[in-house]
Order: C-alpha cells, then sequence, then structure tokens
C-alpha cells in the first residue's frame, strides 16, 4: 500500500507553517489517521486553535506540551475553530472552553448525533427520519440509529473508542460535544492572528464543514475537505439528498479560490496547487461512479452491501464502506443513471449500469 501521509503517528515538534500561525500534531486512535493537525493562530490577546483534536487525556497532554513548547498555555486560548462534528476535530474544545473560557466557533448547522424528526418525502435520511438524542448537544455522547436508509448499520467510532470517551464523559463531568458560542456560516469574517479569515462553507465530508480562507497571506485552512494524498469519505447519512454532488460543488468553489499558496489540512503535511489536488479528488470519485455502474452490470439487482464489498477491499468493509457507497448509488439514481426498490427486508436495492 503506497504511503499516506495522514498516517503518520504525531510528532512533537511545533512548526510556524506562516506568520502567527502554528501546527501542532497531535495523537489520534482512528482506523487510517494518525495525527490531526491543530493550529495556533497567534495575536495580541493570545492564540486561537483550530481542531483541537480527540478529547481525552494523551490529546489533552500533547495540546499543553505543545503549547508550552510555543512559550503558551491552556489560559491563552481565547477562541476554538471546530471545522466539522467529527471528534478528532472537536474533541477538545469542550474542555478548552471550560478551562480557558475560550469561545468555540463552529457553522450554524454543526450537530453531532441524530437530527430532529422532519416530516418529508421518503427520500428522508435515517438522522433525519430520527428524534433527536433524548439530551441536549452538550450532554454525553449522543446515539445514533441503529439502522441506516439502504438496511445496513449506522457508522460510528470504534468501540474502544466510544467506550472510552463516554468514562471520560461521567468521570470528568465535561460534555463529549461543546456548546458552540459562535455559529459561522459562508462568507462571515473572522479576525484572527492579525487579518481576516473568511469563512467558506464546504458540505461533503459532513454537512457542517468549513473552510477558513485568509487572502492576505494565501493561506486555506482546509479541514479534512481537502487531504494531501486520501480522499475524504463522503457520509450517505445527511439531509442532503445527493451529499457526493455537494462535495464536488465544494471542490469547484475551492479550487477556484485565487491565489491560495498553502493549504493547511487536518491531517497530513501542508500543500500547494490546491487546485489541483482538489481535482485528482473529483477524479477519484468520478472513477468510482463508473467502477459502480460496472459492479451494477456484474451483480443485476443488489444491496448497497452487495455493492459495496465489490467496491472497497475486505478490510474497510462495514458501515463506513456502506454509507459512502450508498452517497455514490444516489448521486447514480437522482442522474438517473441507477433504480431503486425495496426488497422483502426493507432494504434498497439497486440496478446500475
Amino acid at each position: 500500500m503506497a504511503h499516506r501521509q495522514e498516517q503518520e503517528p504525531a510528532r512533537q515538534e511545533v512548526t510556524e507553517v506562516a506568520d502567527r500561525v502554528l501546527r501542532f500534531q497531535l495523537p489520534i486512535r482512528l482506523p487510517g489517521l494518525g495525527h490531526v493537525n491543530c493550529y495556533a493562530l497567534l495575536d495580541d490577546e493570545g492564540v486561537a486553535l483550530v481542531d483541537p483534536g480527540l478529547p481525552g487525556p494523551d490529546s489533552w497532554r500533547a495540546l499543553k506540551h505543545r503549547l508550552q513548547q510555543a512559550d503558551l498555555a491552556i489560559r491563552h486560548v481565547h477562541t476554538v475553530i471546530v471545522t466539522h462534528s467529527h471528534p478528532d476535530h472537536f474533541g477538545g474544545a469542550a474542555r478548552l472552553a471550560k478551562a480557558a473560557g475560550a469561545r468555540v466557533v463552529a457553522h450554524a448547522s454543526f450537530r453531532f448525533g441524530p437530527a430532529e424528526a422532519r416530516d418529508e418525502t421518503p427520500e428522508v435520511s435515517v438522522e433525519d427520519a430520527a428524534p433527536r438524542a433524548p439530551k441536549a448537544q452538550g450532554s454525553g455522547l449522543p446515539q445514533r440509529p441503529a439502522r441506516t436508509p439502504w438496511g445496513g448499520r449506522s457508522p460510528r467510532p470504534p468501540l474502544r473508542a466510544r467506550l472510552r470517551w463516554r468514562a471520560m464523559h461521567w468521570f470528568s463531568r465535561l460534555p463529549f460535544v461543546p456548546t458552540i458560542t459562535d455559529r459561522v456560516a459562508a462568507g462571515d469574517r473572522l479576525r484572527l492572528a492579525g487579518r481576516d479569515w473568511f469563512v467558506l462553507h464546504t458540505p461533503g465530508h459532513t454537512e457542517d464543514h468549513v473552510c477558513l480562507h485568509d487572502p492576505e497571506h494565501g493561506l486555506l485552512l482546509a479541514g479534512d475537505h481537502v487531504l494531501p494524498s486520501i480522499t475524504p469519505h463522503i457520509s450517505g447519512l445527511t439531509h442532503h439528498p445527493d451529499p457526493l454532488a455537494s462535495f464536488m460543488q465544494s471542490l469547484d468553489e475551492v479550487a477556484a479560490i485565487p491565489d491560495v499558496s498553502l493549504a493547511l489540512p487536518a491531517h497530513g503535511h501542508p500543500f500547494g496547487a490546491l487546485a489541483a489536488r482538489c481535482a485528482d479528488i473529483q477524479a477519484h470519485h468520478r472513477e468510482r461512479l463508473e467502477r459502480v455502474k460496472a459492479i451494477g452490470r456484474e451483480l443485476g439487482p443488489a444491496t448497497v452491501e452487495a455493492f459495496s464489498q465489490r467496491l472497497f477491499r475486505q478490510r474497510s468493509w462495514g458501515p463506513m464502506a456502506e454509507s459512502e457507497t450508498y452517497a455514490h448509488l444516489e448521486h447514480l439514481r437522482l442522474a438517473g443513471e441507477a433504480a431503486r426498490h425495496s426488497d422483502t427486508a426493507d432494504r434498497y436495492v439497486y440496478e446500475a449500469g
């Protein structure tokens, strides 16, 4: 298997990637990922942190150590920016809010766990159709529905990680999901590191994903939207009827930003040639769509699980692979290139190709 930057373990060094922008690598324990990049934006008031890692003591110790290397401390953190609603990005935010009084900034649609029930067409996703978790956003770890629209199990973090996060919540009494104090939308301006950053809403990987653009220095804080050597997961469990189309459009918008000299991803190393990388990721998904159609010709009518087990290697089989396969099948269906019906077990069956 080719080397993937995103799988490299977290390094302890603190590097200055741009004027008043530091890069910290924090350890994470998730499949296919060895670190998350936390970026520190320095100003006269202290520091803003972008994506402060997973919840738990390992990440917290690493964060304090990295801050110390930069002659900073937790008390200097005045703002936390969360690019999207995955635990390796928002996990440290609640503790920073409590310990430093930091404000927490995320997109207006930020959420983790099931959405409110909505009276909609049969195209409604499992998260739309499920009731809201019984506790408010700032309580414990939300429960996800057991089944998906296509009839499989709902994607979720590994069991060991879920148990560790739940134990941390109960013993520390810290909320798992932070309270978002400042909700932002596309076009909003944030004053960080002594200059203006503009919010870009970039749905696809998640519905609430944002990037931050600094036109003065040609920087893009890219989160998981554009990664240097892997393609981000596209979930089929969103409010958007075609999350793949949403992602491709978001890539077009990011690629069209003029004069971006350096993209700062949440995993892997900073990179240039942003537009070219966006094009590569789009080409990957177009190839995937062609492969899905070829699988459809080979299999005939088949479930999402059956498609996914031909599209992905066996080591990747499971809910995450099914979710991305479903996103591709729905994209084809909405384009008139696939058909769907339900079988006697209430699973979606697709004909494609």
